[in-house]
C-alpha cells in the first residue's frame, strides 16, 4: 500500500523561505514522475513544480520558476524548497506521483495523471 505524507507547511513572511518535504511510503522513486501541486480554497489545483526521477527533468510553472526547487532527499522522500515567498503563493500544497510514465517534457503533467497523493500541508504568506 502506497502512503504519502507531506511536511513542513506553515506561516512565513513575504520574501522568506520555507522547505517542504514529502516522504512516500510503498514505491519506488525509480524512474518515477514526482510533483507538488498546490490548491486555493474555490479554485483548481495547481501544479507548480514537477520531477521526473529517471532523467532528472525538472518543470516548474512560471508563477515559481526562479523561486521553487523540487529535488529528491534519499530513496524516498522528495522535498520543495520554496525562496522568496509572495502572497499568492499562500494554499495548500500536495505532493503526488505517478503510478507509471515520465513527466510531461516542456508543460505541467495534469493532476489527473497522479494516482498518489499526500493530504496537504497548508502555506501561508504572511505581512
Amino acid at each position: 500500500q502506497v502512503h504519502v505524507m507531506e511536511s513542513g507547511g506553515g506561516s512565513v513572511p513575504i520574501g522568506g523561505s520555507l522547505r517542504l518535504s514529502c516522504t512516500v511510503s510503498g514505491l519506488s522513486f525509480a524512474s518515477r514522475c514526482l510533483a507538488w501541486f498546490r490548491q486555493v480554497s474555490g479554485r483548481e489545483r495547481e501544479g507548480v513544480a514537477f520531477l521526473y526521477t529517471g532523467s532528472g527533468n525538472e518543470f516548474y510553472s512560471d508563477p515559481v520558476r526562479g523561486r521553487f526547487t523540487i529535488s529528491q532527499d534519499g530513496a524516498n522522500t522528495m522535498v520543495l524548497q520554496m525562496g522568496s515567498v509572495k502572497p499568492e503563493d499562500t494554499a495548500m500544497y500536495y505532493c503526488a506521483a505517478r503510478d507509471r510514465g515520465a513527466c510531461y517534457l516542456a508543460s505541467a503533467t495534469p493532476a489527473s495523471d497522479f494516482a498518489y497523493w499526500g493530504q496537504g500541508t497548508e502555506v501561508t504568506v504572511s505581512l
